[in-house]
This record gives C-alpha cells, sequence and structure tokens, in this order.
C-alpha cells in the first residue's frame, strides 16, 4: 500500500466550498435514507438521489465515472461496494449501504451509510453500530502531526475487538477537485506510519466491514464487490479535512 502519496492541500476558501458540496451529499443521503423500506427497489432509490442533486445544482460524482452508469452505489447484505441499483425489492432483515457523491463548484464530497431495512438481526445491528464507531475512532485521529496510519489503525482495532473484519482491498482516499487524489487511506495497519498529518489535508474515510472474512471479489459486472463468505459487509463515510482546530467532518449536518 503506497503510503508515502503526497496530499494536495486545500486553502480554508477551497475546504468552505467542499464543506457545500458535502452539505448536498449529506442532504440528499438523508432523503434518501428516508424513503429506505421494505418493497422499495434501489433504483427507486437512484431516481430520488439523481433528481434531488438536480435540484441544487450539483453533480452526481459517480455517474459516468469511469464508466460507472448510476448516482448511487447501493450495496446489499453480502455486497461490499460499487453495487449498482436495480429493480430489485428490498426485503425486511436486509442491510443496505449507500454511497454517495457529488461534484459541486469544481469540488468534490463523499459520503456513505448502512441501514437497516425493516427490523434486522442483533448481529446485523451490531456490525452496522460498530462499522459506524469505528468511522468516528478513525475521524478523532485526522489532526495535524498524527500519522496516515494511526487513522488505518483506529479503525482495525476497533472492529477486530468485536469479532469483525476489515476489507483490505478497497480504502478511503483523499478528495478535493477530483474524486480520487493521493493519498490512499487504508483502514488497517500499524500506527505511526505514513505521511504526516498536515492542515489543509481533505480526506475520505471509509470503513468497509464483514461480519465473516475480509476476503472479498468482484462480480461479473466488473463493480459489485462481495463477501468471498457471503457473510454482511457494512460501509461507511465521511469527507474530512485536517485543520488546526481538530478533524472539520465535511459532509456532516
Amino acid at each position: 500500500m503506497p503510503l508515502k502519496e503526497e496530499a494536495i492541500l486545500k486553502s480554508p476558501d477551497e475546504i468552505e466550498i467542499m464543506r457545500a458540496a458535502c452539505l448536498i451529499v449529506a442532504e440528499v443521503l438523508g432523503i434518501v435514507k428516508d424513503s429506505v423500506k421494505p418493497g422499495a427497489t434501489t433504483l427507486d432509490l437512484e431516481r430520488i438521489a439523481e433528481e434531488e442533486t438536480m435540484k441544487r445544482d450539483a453533480k452526481p460524482a459517480f455517474k459516468g465515472y469511469r464508466g460507472y452508469p448510476f448516482c448511487l452505489c447501493t450495496s446489499i447484505n453480502s455486497e461490499v461496494v460499487h453495487g449498482m441499483p436495480s429493480k430489485r425489492a428490498l426485503k425486511s432483515g436486509d442491510i443496505l449501504s449507500i454511497d454517495f457523491g457529488v461534484r459541486y463548484n469544481g469540488f468534490y464530497g463523499d459520503s456513505a451509510i448502512t441501514v437497516p431495512v425493516g427490523g434486522v438481526s442483533d448481529d446485523a445491528a451490531r456490525l452496522i453500530e460498530v462499522t459506524k464507531a469505528s468511522l468516528e475512532a478513525a475521524i478523532e485521529k485526522a489532526v495535524p502531526g498524527n500519522r496516515l496510519t494511526d487513522i488505518s489503525s483506529a479503525v482495525q482495532r476497533l472492529v477486530e475487538s468485536h469479532g469483525f473484519s476489515v476489507v483490505r482491498e478497497f480504502v478511503g482516499h483523499g478528495i478535493g477537485r477530483e474524486l480520487h487524489e493521493p493519498p490512499q487511506v487504508p483502514n488497517f495497519g500499524l500506527p505511526g506510519r505514513g505521511i504526516r498529518l498536515k492542515p489543509g489535508m481533505v480526506l475520505a474515510i471509509e470503513p468497509m466491514i464483514n461480519m465473516g472474512g475480509s476476503a472479498v471479489r468482484v462480480l461479473d459486472d466488473g463493480w459489485t464487490a462481495v463477501t468471498v463468505d457471503g457473510s454482511l459487509s457494512a460501509h461507511f463515510e465521511h469527507t474530512v479535512a485536517v485543520t488546526s482546530d481538530g478533524p472539520y467532518v465535511l459532509s456532516r449536518i
């Protein structure tokens, strides 16, 4: 994993533009989340996301990116990331990861949530809770003077203490004028390694956590990643600016 990549620092004004982009992401995700229910399809959610994005004079970040055809990534149950919206109806007991981004005024915002569909098992609820908590633990490490893998290690320690596993094939990333910028932000590793965090860095931190083993594979559609053992997977993401006052979570309302 290349941990020496230099981040592209943003000015305070640029960070505020990214904040505006990320607030659009958060608002649209909130609307989409409210529409998650048994019987809804992920294609229904896709239509809502696109309509709400257009209302806000933003552009979907993912649609057309490397040929991806949708605004949302909607990953159900054992789907880890990059699941594509379809006419498949959600069922009570499913868990749904929704990844979404926009481009606004020349900058990108990116965030992801995992939500239960109707009533879910205690184990599924715990997976969601632990994955969300691991993101919060990682965000706490996004302060000047820390090393990049202090973020990574915080995720891994918390997740593995609960008996879950960290996906290694997909990682977080820098973000700004491009959707994916250096550095890569793994969700695993020893602390105290990689680049030193500086004010002006903006990172998309995104733990992807499996209930079972960490191994994943990509389906024949070329996008959808699933757990090899069929276990559930959860995903949370925030866009976070490193500032002298501490982590500034741009995608949190």
